[in-house]
Order: structure tokens, then sequence, then C-alpha cells
């Protein structure tokens, strides 16, 4: 047996190499991945630009360390913050460290306008990381339990209700900013109005709260724009990135601008990995693909196509809730646990998942083909019915 510590249920696969969208196995089996290793392959897999780059960088250099400049990670804060409209850009290697420096920020920020307890809103299932701080901070027990005392300063609000967010405006005076997920990916492709989005963004105005954004999962032109807030036409004051940002590479990323940015002053907040040179080539290199190709216009397109392809498949099969998402950001929803389903696809040469319980959720490439899409279509729907009974 292996010694790898027993935290994941693997399912009993090893992959050898990639090709865009399909994977292969040990025996030669290839399977068509709509999973992108959890939105993160977003160049797919063996992408020729995305390899070339990674070869050049890795024979000149790959990490120093932040005690020096580093001249990627400045042409890759200055890319970030031009598509998105924001000042300052803080690397580090993943999304539950971009969304800690966030948390970090927001108290931090409250400390400075004197307040002693300062308490971020968060959302009921969403998902932020496993760090105790973004721990504390998601809304699902399963993945706190256990792990109690959590941090506290967290105020949790049912998602999408800006209601019970006016309400804890009036009587909490330690409120100093809003987490939550346009789209929650961990807790069902739930999506958020863009009518609640632009009230957030008015009310934390109002409070001089910090409007604090997670695209972690749905950022990066998964949704058919750079930033799955931008459909609301806001900006937020805070953002974190990570999962689809470097292809494969760990990177993560926290944006500030606003009221937010110039809170952390040297010493405030760091990474030793974060920002190095490989890191960021792959950023960089992941943005320009996108953009070179069209792959945002690609993903609304093709994930449009993907979910009629499933109501049409799926309509009128009891047991089916709803198919939902944006992009290639996509949930079937069904009214039973259904995680048998991920065995099954495999077995069917398909890369699925189900978050929630009852919940399968899609995340394929952007380099997907509209070819694949229909397959995946096809694959999903005959596996859907099988697993109902219909």
């Amino acid at each position: 047996m292996p010694h790898l510590m027993n935290t994941y249920g693997r399912l009993p696969v090893a992959f050898t190499h990639g090709e865009g969208c399909r994977l292969f196995d040990e025996q030669g089996k290839a399977y068509l991945d709509a999973l992108a290793g959890i939105a993160v392959n977003t160049l797919g897999h063996n992408h020729p630009r995305l390899v070339k780059v990674l070869r050049e960088q890795v024979g000149r250099l790959i990490h120093t360390s932040n005690l020096y400049r580093i001249s990627e990670a400045e042409a890759a804060s200055d890319r970030l913050a031009a598509l998105s409209g924001m000042d300052e850009v803080f690397f580090c290697n993943s999304g539950c460290e971009a969304n800690e420096a966030a948390i970090k920020l927001a108290r931090l920020y409250g400390h400075q306008r004197g307040i002693e307890q300062p308490a971020i809103i968060v959302m009921e299932q969403a998902f932020h990381g496993r760090t105790l701080a973004t721990l504390s901070a998601t809304g699902n027990r399963k993945v706190q339990a256990g792990f109690e005392p959590l941090v506290t300063g967290f105020v949790r609000v049912p998602f999408d209700d800006f209601a019970a967010i006016e309400q804890l405006a009036e009587r909490n005076p330690n409120i100093v900013a809003v987490l939550f997920e346009p789209i929650q990916g961990e807790g069902g492709i739930n999506l958020a109005h863009k009518d609640f989005m632009r009230s957030l963004r008015q009310v934390c105005d109002q409070k001089e709260w910090l409007f604090m954004v997670d695209e972690v999962q749905c950022g990066i032109g998964r949704t058919g724009v750079w930033f799955a807030h931008q459909h609301a036409g806001i900006v937020p004051d805070v953002m974190t990135l990570a999962k689809g940002l470097g292809s494969g590479v760990p990177i993560g990323a926290c944006l500030a601008t606003g009221r937010a940015a110039g809170v952390f002053k040297p010493g405030n907040h760091g990474s030793t990995f974060g920002g190095n040179p490989l890191a960021c080539v792959a950023a960089l290199t992941t943005l320009d693909v996108i953009e070179a190709d069209g792959l945002m216009a690609h993903a609304a397109k093709l994930g449009e196509a993907i979910r009629n392809g499933l109501r049409e498949g799926l309509s009128g099969i009891p047991g089916v809730v709803e198919v939902r998402g944006d992009g290639l950001m996509i949930g079937v929803e069904l009214d039973r646990p259904c995680g048998d389903l991920v065995q099954r696809g495999l077995a069917a040469g398909l890369l699925i998942n189900v978050t929630a319980d009852k919940v399968v959720r899609l995340l394929p490439a952007l380099v997907m083909s509209d070819a694949e899409g229909a397959e995946l279509v096809a694959a999903l729907v005959a596996l859907i019915k099988e697993f109902l009974g219909a």
C-alpha cells in the first residue's frame, strides 16, 4: 500500500497522460474529462503552447523567493489588474490561501477602523477552503465536524438573500466585510442573482464594508466573462482566484482595490512559493490563450448547448430536479443522493463529480469541442436515465 495519508476517497484509476479533454489510464483506456481537475485544467491536457513555455521557464528559473523582485509576478499582476479593474495582487498557491489572505485583510481593515472584533458575513452552503479560518467561513457542517473550536468572527446568512443581510446591517456594528461566491461550486452550482450582487455592492458602499468575492472556481473565463461577478457590472473590493488561473500549475491570487487597497503593508502577510516565475508564466500563458483563442465566448456558447441538451434529454424524467449553471460550470440536480454516478461514469469512460450529495457537477476545460460537448450530453443522459430507472 502507498504511504499516502488517508484523506481522499480515491477512485480506482491512475492516469498516465492526457490530450485536450481526454485522459488515458495505465491500461490505455480513454476517458472524456468533464471535470478538468475540478475547474483547474483550463486549457485541457498537454496544451502545446502551455507545455512549451513551461519547459522553457523550467530551463531558466523556477523559484527565487519574494525577497527579490519577480518580473513574471509583476507582469501577471499587471494583467490581472487590467482584466479586473482592480489595483493590487497578492500571489499565493491555492484558493484557500487566497481566501485566508482576504479574511486577514478584512480583519486588519476592521482593526484600522477601530473595530475590536471585526465580523465577516458569509453564506450558507459556501465553500472557501480547508484551513481553520476558511473552514470556519465555509457553510458545510460535514467538512467542519471534528475540527472545533472553529475560528470566530463569521456571521452566516442564506445564500442570495439580501433581506437577511439588510437585517444584519441594522443590528451588528462589528461587520466589516461580506465574502461570497457568485456561483457556489461545492454547494451545488447555485447562482447568485445579478440584482443580489448589485444590492450587496450598494450596501457595502453605504456601510463601508469590504465587498469580497470568491472566484476560485467560477473565475478565469469559465462563465463567458473573465470573472463571474462581471455579469452584474460591478467591481469588488477584494477578489480571490486560484484553480484555473495556472491551468494545472498551483497558483492563487488575492486582488484588492478601493478601500481594500493599501491595507496590507510589508510584514502583514506573505508566501514562500507564491508568485514564483514558473507559476506566473503559467498564469500569463493561460490568460493569453483564453483571449487569443476566444475561449470565453466559446465557453458561453458550449455551456448553453450542453445545458439545453441535458434539459432536452432529461425532460420529463422523474427524479431530475433541475439543470442549471453558467458557461462551463454546470449542475444537474436529482431528487436523491447520486454519488454512485461517479463510479458509473468512470466505467463508461466519463469523468464527472457529484457535490452537495445530489448534484452532478460538470467543469470541463474551456477547450472542449462542440463534438465533445455533444458526446458528454449523450453519455450523461444515458447514465442518469439508467441510474433513475427511466
